[in-house]
């Protein structure tokens, strides 16, 4: 990749909402000699957020610097701005969403210039057409595309890798299977809330484009790969009721194991939602399947859309109070491993961390030699476990947690 490009990263969705947290963290923990530029469809939104970045930076030198910040003007659905931006940038990092309806121009974009790509996306119908489009062109220009860098699905990807490293080395060569147990409070943005809709109203060309993809993406020679979420029931391990979880997550941790030998020649995961108490535990199902049923209807997804516009979302003072914790099991030869990656705010505050370390790390740090579409854990692994620890994320090995009685809830 060409080192002489203008722009170490170069942030697009700046002035939407996580892209605004983007920007912030990286005037926080970039690098001094970071070179990076704003990007969107409105010059003046984005002169605004450069100004109040400056305003807001208390040390005159730097303010000064962010008063500078250059800013690149780009349409998601210009094709030649975004080239210009991508063939600017050695990392371009995206917000826009939902991406299935303004995603692919940029990845086309990155993926013809080899410019390494990042994004939030939790949309397995726009991965999977990303891979189908734009992987092959990526792994002969040396771009490494890497979709799900938020809350979907860092905690998740790094966390089976971290945890499937702690397993004793007499555990090599042997079945490997994880399970991982999700719980999580906060709310939503509009974009966010969109993009979840957009997914839930195309059931059936998601699952047209992943028999694509599978058609086409090689398997792992001489090993097997499962994605096996149990049925609901109270979880010592997690001690609480879990519930099978249909996120991308699992997905992305699959293409990872598929990738690294270091999961085992038999590797098995499962993905669940831990809910304390099972009437809680119940209405969730119950209020997830009404949403995906109305998000089937043109009119009642509008009105659904129309709740929270692209931009709102959740204020500082209920960013934090949010948390998230995800507890994994592994086994293997007889061993048992209990891990836990936990942090604050999952979808706004913790997500814009994961963002940009991801694009700092595609642009500073020295990682294995990948190309196409990749995993977090594929292309950056150790590094970005290690970013995000010193970033306060943390990956834990845990003691094996007591059993506790379905009628024993924990605060």
């Amino acid at each position: 990749m060409d080192a002489e490009r203008p722009y170490d990263l170069v942030l697009f969705g700046a002035t939407g909402f996580t892209g605004r947290l983007t920007a912030e963290y990286l005037v926080r923990q970039a690098p001094a000699d970071c070179r990076w530029a704003l990007a969107g469809r409105n010059l003046d939104k984005l002169k605004a957020l450069r100004d109040d970045l400056a305003a807001h930076e208390p040390d005159p030198e730097r303010s000064a610097r962010l008063a500078g910040l250059p800013l690149l003007a780009a349409d998601a659905g210009d094709r030649e701005a975004l080239r210009a931006v991508a063939e600017s940038a050695r990392v371009v990092i995206s917000t826009v969403g939902p991406y299935l309806r303004y995603g692919e121009p940029l990845v086309a974009a990155c993926a013809e210039a080899g410019t390494d790509y990042v994004d939030l996306t939790g949309e397995p119908e726009f991965v999977d057409r990303m891979y189908l489009l734009h992987h092959e062109r990526a792994v002969r220009s040396g771009a490494r595309l890497v979709h799900a860098c938020g809350f979907d699905s860092v905690p998740h990807d790094l966390g089976v890798l971290f945890t499937v490293g702690q397993l004793p080395a007499q555990s090599a060569g042997t079945p490997v299977a994880v399970e991982g147990f999700v719980r999580a409070t906060g709310t939503f943005s509009g974009g966010t809330f969109a993009s979840a809709l957009t997914a839930m109203s195309r059931p059936r060309a998601t699952a047209q484009a992943a028999r694509a993809r599978r058609a086409v993406e090689p398997s792992p020679t001489g090993r097997r790969i499962r994605i096996s979420p149990q049925r609901p029931r109270w979880s010592p391990h997690a001690r609480a009721w879990v519930l099978p979880l249909p996120t991308i997550d699992p997905q992305v941790v699959g293409r990872s194991a598929a990738a690294l030998p270091a999961y085992g020649p038999d590797f098995r995961y499962g993905h669940h939602a831990a809910v304390r108490r099972l009437p809680i535990a119940l209405g969730g199902v119950v209020g997830l399947t009404l949403l995906a049923l109305a998000a089937q209807l043109p009119s009642l997804r509008k009105a659904l859309t129309s709740l929270r516009k692209p931009g709102e979302g959740p204020g500082p003072e209920q960013r934090a109070k949010s948390w998230f914790t995800v507890r994994f099991v592994a086994r293997s030869a007889g061993a048992q491993v209990h891990t836990e990656v936990s942090g604050g705010d999952p979808g706004y505050g913790e997500t814009a961390k994961m963002l940009a370390e991801s694009a700092l790390c595609l642009a500073f740090d020295e990682l294995p030699e990948t190309a196409g579409q990749v995993t977090t854990a594929v292309a950056m692994g150790p590094a970005l476990i290690e970013r995000l620890t010193a970033a306060g994320i943390l990956f834990t090995v845990l003691e094996r947690p007591p059993l506790t009685a379905p009628g024993r809830h924990l605060a």
